[in-house]
């Protein structure tokens, strides 16, 4: 526990909420407490509390479990285990699907089927259907009576209702109606025509609605992301051991602060720290965003889990352990993950005004029939048949069939979707922020112009600088070795610290590197060549002289360059009614010369990774409904704070599992794709949900005039599922 300046504060693991409204009622019950101001994410299943000193967080736990959950104090660090609650929730619900289908199958078939029906098939109905709404239905009912201690009402409730109605109007009928004749059958008719009931059973609909129900909520289940993994991820991403000074290899995490450590070229640095000893370019592309390796000598601050790109060095650790900034990232992601409130499922809200007219409806059906005398067997056919067909078996696939058809057509696309709160945060998205290195530009240095002295060909300078470059490890060095494809031998190459390189290229003593390097060796730049310097570097360019036989030839112009398809992708989210923010960890001068390049107005430049949440903070704050796409792991917490956090697929894994929507192509045309799909895939949701009550609400009045038959209740929830099957399936056109 941390202490904060409004006291302590303590983030709890809840269990057994089965929706977003569970959450909002856990978050009342903490803030009714004095002094505690609590947050309740269903997708990450944590409480952030934060309480005054005198208050005992068991006195938090006992709250919680007052409200129905139940709620624990974190376990410490070591402690593995909650990596793999899911996966046992996961494997009960499959057990619970598996079973339902099983038993229920043969069910539907005997009662829609007259061949099937034997002398006493309505028993053996009975013997397979019990099980599935008791045990495979068990999570609904146990919702069910936690939201009618709260005087609420979910999807939940109106299963558990339906199914409970439709077994107990079925033992009755079958123990003291006549349904439990031999020979009793259920002839194939639609006919609309008034009967006691005691005839009648409705085993069917209560085991068809219980298995389509828990088929969606696997589905649904299987795609809700672990919150966890983005926190593995980044943290996967430090050295997992680390070579000290003196020549041993210990892990990482043996690392003390004060301790010296090695670091090869290529290798990860262990720990935040100071370099002692060397020189060299360290990529932090990864963790702060900027395209250009960043120069370090002794004295210099580096950063765990960034790249040697260049020298040996020798580091002292400063930070170990939760202190480093790779750490602090984590911390990051995982309050982002656990301050973004859940989106509450839009069939909970439907089911939230629906269930109680239902019920009102039923009482009013069973008052009416007692009122005008037609006994009490006749009142309660037609008030339990109201409970039996309001339970539309099509809610429990209106989402999931949708959403299975929808990323199955993104995941063709290149776009992947986490789950169905994300669709509904792109419905009223208007903000689109974007991180600039690998999301707009290429993520690499490439190199952009050659500016000649006179006389000099851009072939020949080329083959020499390129050549001399081929022998250094640097990136800036790589990108014109890249692009020269030079196979020249190199004699006496020497790395001139700091400044450049030095090296015999078929007889010609050649330079490549800063202008300083070349004044040295007396070759100054003529005026033409320091003027166009001088301009690349203003654009926020890196230019690099070079120079042979006494005399600087050229200027080099390397840069990291927009993606070809970045100007179009702009314009297309700019038609989806979005406002495109350029972020970036890089300088203004840099950032500016970039958007200018694709079209965007607004820039935010010279971001430390940890700013890039603010920013995101700060839009929210001013009303605005944010998405942002990233690739990098100081985007990771941005993503997983913005509204709807897309990633590129070229990015980072900690990037795409803070992210809901993940993009595998690294085009950044495929977030107005992915934004489209979304949306069309949220109004299939939204009409498949106005079907799945349009059917049953139409039979309403059947059954409240003790009209309904079996085989219409049937009818009823076959045509519904049906109907939003065939409806999620024209998502597969969507292009």
């Amino acid at each position: 526990m941390s202490a904060l300046t409004e006291g302590k504060a303590v983030e709890l693991t809840i269990g057994g909420m089965t929706c977003a409204s569970c959450a909002n009622r856990i978050e009342r019950k903490l803030n009714k407490l004095d002094g505690v101001t609590a947050t309740v994410n269903y997708a990450t299943e944590k409480a952030k509390v934060t309480f005054p000193e005198g208050v005992d967080p068991q006195q938090l736990i006992a709250e919680v479990e007052k409200a129905g959950y139940t709620a624990e104090l974190p376990a410490p660090p070591a402690a593995e285990a909650p990596a793999r609650e899911p996966e046992d929730e996961l494997r009960t619900l499959r057990q619970r699907l598996i079973t339902s289908v099983v038993l229920g199958v043969p069910v539907i078939a005997m009662a829609m089927v007259p061949a099937l029906q034997f002398t006493y098939w309505q028993w053996l109905s009975l013997v397979l259907a019990a099980p599935v709404v008791v045990y495979a239905g068990w999570p609904f009912h146990k919702a069910a009576w936690t939201n009618l201690r709260h005087g609420a009402a979910t999807m939940d409730t109106l299963i558990s209702m339906g199914t409970l109605a439709a077994l107990g109007w079925s033992l009755w009928a079958l123990f003291f109606g006549t349904a439990g004749m031999p020979g009793m059958t259920h002839p194939f008719e639609l006919t609309i025509a008034r009967s006691d009931g005691s005839g009648n059973i409705y085993l069917e609909a209560a085991a068809g609605v219980t298995a389509f129900i828990l088929a969606g909520r696997y589905f649904e289940s299987r795609s809700k992301r672990r919150a966890g993994a983005a926190l593995k991820a980044l943290l996967e991403l430090g050295a997992k051991d680390v070579e000290l000074a003196d020549g041993r290899r210990v892990p990482t995490d043996q690392l003390k602060a004060g301790d010296t450590f090695v670091v090869r070229p290529g290798e990860k640095i262990a720990t935040d720290g100071v370099v002692v000893e060397g020189t060299s370019a360290v990529d932090a592309s990864m963790l702060t965003g900027e395209s250009v390796p960043v120069e370090v000598r002794p004295g210099d601050a580096v950063t765990g889990a960034t790249v040697n790109a260049g020298g040996r060095l020798i580091v002292r650790a400063t930070r170990v352990g939760a202190d480093t900034q790779l750490a602090q990232m984590a911390r990051l992601v995982e309050e982002a993950q656990t301050g973004k409130a859940a989106v509450q499922r839009l069939a909970d809200r439907i089911s939230g005004v629906f269930v109680p007219i239902v019920i009102a409806l039923a009482v009013g059906t069973l008052g009416f029939w007692l009122g005008t005398g037609n006994g009490a067997a006749a009142a309660f056919t037609a008030a339990v048949a109201v409970l039996i067909i309001a339970c539309p078996c099509a809610l429990g696939l209106a989402t999931p069939t949708a959403l299975l058809v929808g990323t199955g057509r993104g995941a063709q696309m290149g776009i992947l979707i986490k789950g169905p709160e994300v669709l509904e945060s792109t419905r009223r998205v208007d903000t689109v922020v974007l991180d600039k290195t690998g999301t707009v530009t290429e993520g690499k240095m490439t190199l952009v112009a050659v500016h000649l002295a006179d006389g000099e060909t851009r072939e020949e300078v080329l083959r020499l600088a390129g050549a001399l470059e081929h022998a250094s490890e640097h990136p800036i060095a790589q990108a014109v070795a890249r692009e020269a494809g030079s196979d020249a031998t190199v004699e006496d190459f020497a790395n001139v610290e700091g400044l450049g390189v030095q090296g015999v290229v078929d007889g010609h003593a050649v330079l490549v590197g800063r202008p300083r390097l070349l004044e040295e060796w007396s070759q100054h730049l003529p005026a033409g060549l320091r003027q166009a310097l001088e301009a690349e570097q203003a654009k926020g360019r890196t230019a690099v002289a070079v120079g042979w036989d006494g005399k600087a030839r050229a200027v080099l112009v390397v840069a990291d360059v927009v993606k070809p398809t970045s100007r179009q992708a702009i314009a297309e989210l700019r038609a989806l009614g979005l406002t495109p923010v350029l972020l970036t960890g890089d300088n203004e001068a840099v950032a500016r010369t970039v958007a200018a390049e694709v079209g965007i107005d607004e820039v935010i430049a010279d971001v430390l990774p940890t700013g890039k949440v603010d920013v995101v903070k700060q839009l929210q704050a001013e009303g605005k409904v944010v998405a942002m796409v990233g690739d990098g792991v100081n985007d990771a917490a941005a993503l997983a704070q913005a509204d709807l956090g897309l990633a590129m697929g070229t990015g980072t894994d900690a990037a795409i599992e803070a992210s809901d929507l993940t993009l595998v192509r690294g085009d950044l045309r495929v977030a107005a794709d992915a934004l489209r799909l979304s949306r069309r895939t949220l109004a299939t949701i939204k009409g498949n949900l106005f079907w799945a009550f349009a059917y049953n609400v139409a039979a309403l009045p059947l059954a409240a005039l003790g009209l309904l038959n079996p085989m219409i209740a049937g009818a009823a929830m076959a045509f519904s599922s049906v109907f939003v099957v065939s409806n999620s399936l024209r998502l597969r056109r969507f292009s």
